[in-house]
């Protein structure tokens, strides 16, 4: 039976100061006997355009660097902060020769792709739809060209997705879809693919369907490793529910299709396969990390960061387990997918302005607040422009015109102090879960697929008592926890 509650999405203008601020500009907020998704606007295609067009604005932004910026010199492209590594790597990586990846080895030091195989396919079915004829410079116009296209459905899929999580609230996609770093930093690289795949994943696990969400997880970490992370969360969640079933049709998809992708470059080229693995290990701390205002500061390499970056994201993690474990109430799990991901950012050896697309779509369903969000989205657009200011200065030789490495410096320290008031606000919302806006109108968690509504089963805490055990919501049967003793409670 459907309710009232399931009937009509929540509207942001009610509930968030920002977002009811700004709707003055459009009439207000919507009143009380306002309809959604009937016609052809609905909130999910408005959505859906909005980050076409946030997408395309950002496009725009890179129009010096397409018009030679890249090409005549490094400052021109720093200066104006529309540097992409899609052009350089067009030639640089061998795809304007028609080398094959992970099996031709490339010129230079570099040897084979340091992509990930899903990735490295991306960036071929891009070269293929490439002509290769004009000069070298044009082919690499259309290669960008071409890949903005190819990401512009990636950011649509991740706007429809992260629309579609959440079914009450929509709307909080509009975080994703006017995100001003997102947009900027959406074709400096490859990253929209594997956050596509990981919001559809999210997606699917919402809908309750283990197997599919493993799959497209799996299919994500071939194209990037982050969203491996992700099995950490759900495996705890489901620790805490009892669903370890479902737990073990998301890993077997994951390890699946992960394989299936890898499998047959990892046995005809392994040289070139494991390219990116030991790339990724053997990258000294570079830019955006706290490593490297250490390496600055001090004038030491850090050539053991590798070690420390690792000790201090298992600690991390380990700290993560026990939140969830001990919660008074079972974590949603876009607020550990958030913190996850976000510890492994803020103790990686680098911090690439990019990387930023791997927590927007999380952190729009984690804490979906306009006024938290913006905050932290202005230290990454701050930290967007620092950057380009900070290789402008080092590439003008004795003009110095850009930012010096102290200036660098703290812009990273309010691009990492950004990312840690997120994470900060997201852990409150655990320990105090009625502050959780999400969960303010009676839902338990809206992405949580199959845990949604489900009783605790393991705790590390006394088991609240049995008035006070979450309600089932969206149809689902109600069913009481298990006690440490095993003794079932069932109402």
């Amino acid at each position: 039976m459907t309710s009232v509650r399931d009937e009509q999405p929540v509207r942001p203008t009610l509930q968030d100061d920002v977002a009811a601020a700004a709707g003055e500009v459009i009439g207000g907020p919507a009143g009380r006997r306002a309809r959604y998704g009937t016609g052809w606007w609905t909130p999910v295609r408005i959505i859906a355009l909005l980050a076409i067009g946030m997408f395309a604005l950002g496009m725009v932004q890179k129009l010096p660097c397409y018009d030679g910026g890249w090409f005549h010199g490094a400052g021109t492209q720093y200066t104006h902060a529309c540097y992409s590594d899609i052009p350089h790597l067009y030639n640089a990586r061998g795809f304007a020769a028609d080398l094959i990846p992970y099996f031709d080895r490339l010129p230079g030091d570099m040897e084979y792709l340091e992509y990930p195989v899903l990735t490295g396919v991306f960036m071929e079915v891009a070269s293929w739809l490439t002509p290769h004829d004009g000069t070298i410079q044009h082919r690499e116009q259309i290669y960008w060209l071409v890949n903005a296209g190819m990401l512009m459905i990636c950011a649509a899929v991740i706007a429809v997705s992260v629309a579609r999580t959440h079914r009450r609230r929509p709307w909080d996609a509009l975080l994703v879809a006017l995100a001003p770093a997102f947009a900027l930093t959406a074709t400096i690289n490859w990253d929209l693919l594997a956050v596509a795949l990981t919001a559809t994943a999210m997606l699917m696990w919402s809908r309750g369907r283990p197997l599919p969400a493993g799959v497209l997880i799996g299919l994500a970490t071939a194209a990037k490793l982050y969203p491996v992370l992700l099995l950490g969360p759900l495996f705890l969640l489901c620790l805490r529910a009892g669903r370890m079933r479902a737990y073990g049709g998301v890993l077997g998809g994951a390890v699946v299709a992960w394989l299936v992708v890898n499998a047959p470059v990892m046995a005809l080229a392994p040289e070139g396969w494991k390219k990116f693995y030991t790339f990724s290990q053997e990258r000294p701390v570079d830019f955006g990390s706290f490593w490297l205002i250490i390496s600055q500061r001090t004038g030491d390499p850090l050539e053991g960061a590798n070690s420390w970056a690792t000790a201090l994201t298992l600690l991390s993690f380990a700290g993560i387990a026990v939140l969830t474990l001990r919660a008074p109430r079972r974590p949603r799990f876009a607020q550990l997918a958030f913190l996850v991901v976000a510890v492994f950012i803020l103790f990686n050896k680098v911090y690439s302005p990019q990387y930023v697309l791997w927590l927007v779509p999380l952190a729009a369903l984690a804490r979906p607040r306009w006024r938290d969000f913006l905050i932290w989205q202005a230290c990454e657009a701050v930290y967007f422009l620092g950057i380009w200011m900070y290789l402008a200065y080092t590439s003008s030789g004795d003009a110095h015109r850009g930012l010096p490495a102290e200036g660098y410096q703290l812009i990273i320290l309010v691009h990492l102090l950004g990312t840690l008031y997120l994470g900060a606000v997201v852990v409150r919302d655990i320990l105090f879960p009625e502050r959780d806006p999400v969960r303010r109108d009676g839902s338990d968690d809206p992405s949580g697929g199959l845990l949604d509504g489900a009783p605790d089963a393991f705790v590390l805490r006394r088991p609240a008592p049995y008035a006070e055990q979450p309600p089932s919501f969206g149809g689902q049967r109600l069913q009481w926890g298990v006690e440490a003793s095993g003794t079932a409670q069932r109402g």
